[in-house]
């Protein structure tokens, strides 16, 4: 028997793929305020879902499509008349509605969309993990390839079109990023709750890291002890997998809170 067989296994292994997209990327969604981008991009996510169940299509390209448009749209459509925040508001809670009109018209045998919204993580198969690790090494590998240019455009923007870079091209890369981790961790936690998986060990990082790399880091390793920890008390108490990862990394993140006031 496989070692990937065992149920648990491969959920530690999504759980644990997961957090590493997230830890990094979650640190500039912190900087640069886009947590509401990523709740719209989520939100979203069920539209994606609903067009690859009723078109057959695979799921996490459907996801990915309709994230990758949500961002484009916010991009091109932005201006002084649509402000960001009222744009992403619309498309975001349209993209929710129409997402779960378009599921209710499905047959019922086809649709679990629990799974899709608090995530499934206990059913993963070899083929989700694949993608979660895959997605979790060009996360990685495409912020470590622009890290000082997405930092120089997290301080200014206008310090990082004088050094000659194009700060436009690398938001842009940040919200194409946000939309692969939605696509690739809607197993995990769920469209719902994939945006406290970005925010959260962002947030609890801040409050003691001294540095860039070193939240970028500590946001990891919180990530992934909340995924581990939540998952083993899901098992034991019982509780949904998904919503109990986010319970773990908002327990650390009061545990983060303490030590900050405890060093002054």
């Amino acid at each position: 028997m496989s070692l990937l067989d065992d149920f648990m296994v491969r959920a530690v292994l999504a759980a644990v793929g997961t957090a590493l997209a997230c830890g990094a990327l979650g640190c500039f969604v912190v900087w640069r305020r886009m947590a509401y981008f990523g709740d719209a991009t989520a939100h979203a996510a069920i539209l994606g879902v609903a067009l690859a169940l009723a078109f057959s299509v695979w799921v996490p390209l459907g996801v990915l499509i309709v994230a990758l448009a949500m961002g484009l749209l916010v991009g091109t459509y932005a201006s002084d008349t649509i402000t960001p925040d009222s744009l992403l508001g619309v498309l975001s809670h349209s993209a929710l509605a129409l997402g779960l009109v378009t599921v209710s018209l499905l047959p019922q045998a086809r649709v679990n969309l629990d799974a899709y919204l608090f995530g499934d993580i206990l059913v993963v198969r070899p083929l989700d993990l694949a993608v979660i690790w895959i997605g979790a090494a060009v996360v990685l590998g495409l912020l470590a390839w622009r890290w000082q240019a997405l930092l120089a455009e997290v301080l200014s923007g206008d310090l990082a079109y004088a050094s000659g870079l194009n700060p436009k091209r690398d938001r842009l890369m940040l919200t194409l990023l946000i939309a692969a981790v939605v696509a690739v961790s809607i197993k995990v936690v769920g469209a719902l709750l994939i945006t406290a998986m970005l925010v959260i060990p962002a947030a609890a990082a801040r409050l003691i890291a001294r540095g860039p790399e070193a939240m970028a880091a500590l946001a990891t390793l919180i990530g992934v002890a909340a995924a581990i920890g939540g998952l083993f008390a899901a098992r034991t108490l019982g509780t949904p997998a998904g919503p109990s990862i986010i319970c773990g990394a908002a327990a650390l993140f009061l545990v983060m809170t303490v030590v900050a006031r405890l060093r002054g």
